[in-house]
């Protein structure tokens, strides 16, 4: 990893109206650092995940891409980069899967770089396949949504989100919609991801995953970072009453 962050956040904040959900977050991402955010429900997680590419507007602090100021709208100005811009850069899964229903698991792939980046189909279709065999589902592409199952569709959302080339990706819970039997085929992919130097900030209650994978894990609670470090000094030996009662109820 090099010693410039690929993204940088400082004070943080975003309020929806009079309630504060984040109240103040620093945070250097470096690149090919893998980073794992764990927390309670409703402690700011997906918001703050969300403010990484700029699905939600920041209420103060400042935000930077590679040293490049981001500014909160769709336009790029004199000096800072807008948020349509930033997205081309900072892919993003959620925890549905979204895709398309009336087009075929190829065309829900190639549909952002053909638009969005001007991509010549037979490029796009080709990068596509590439990404489809890499998590497992080439044989899928003339597929629609509705003959998959769910844990082959969060694998095409992750393809698809990997078309746009991006420099970083976001994971928001990918693996919470997913039956039990069907986590472990997309904690693979994550798993591959990381292991080939993606730089990814993922929101999981994996626990056993994050101490897998991760180079950080940063705890939040209430709205602020409570708790970060290695996974080993996370998870396996947590500093604060708070995380030692919330890493019990996942056994950590």
């Amino acid at each position: 990893m090099t010693s410039a962050p690929i993204l940088s956040i400082q004070d943080l904040t975003k309020n929806y109206g009079e309630l504060e959900v984040l109240k103040g977050i620093t945070l250097d991402v470096m690149p090919g650092e893998v980073i794992a955010i764990i927390g309670p429900s409703g402690s700011g997680k997906s918001t703050f995940i969300r403010c990484l590419n700029m699905m939600e507007v920041l209420s103060s602090g400042s935000f930077r891409f590679r040293g490049e100021h981001v500014a909160p709208d769709f336009k790029d100005k004199p000096g800072a980069l807008g948020a349509g811009t930033l997205r081309r850069k900072v892919g993003m899964c959620f925890q549905h899967f979204n895709l398309f229903p009336h087009l075929k698991v190829l065309d829900n792939v190639t549909k952002g770089p053909i638009v969005v980046l001007n991509e010549d189909r037979a490029s796009a279709e080709a990068h596509a396949m590439e990404l489809l065999a890499k998590v497992g589902l080439a044989d899928k592409a003339q597929c629609y949504p509705s003959q998959l199952s769910g844990g082959q569709k969060q694998r095409v959302a992750i393809a698809r989100s990997l078309a746009m080339r991006p420099d970083v990706m976001l994971f928001d819970e990918v693996t919470s919609a997913l039956d039990p039997e069907l986590v472990g085929e997309v904690l693979e992919v994550l798993r591959e991801l990381a292991e080939g130097g993606m730089t990814m900030v993922l929101v999981t209650h994996e626990m056993a995953f994050a101490v897998e994978v991760a180079d950080r894990v940063i705890f939040i609670d209430q709205g602020v970072i409570a708790e970060q470090g290695t996974p080993e000094q996370v998870m396996r030996a947590p500093g604060s009453e708070r995380l030692q009662l919330f890493l019990k109820r996942f056994h950590a």
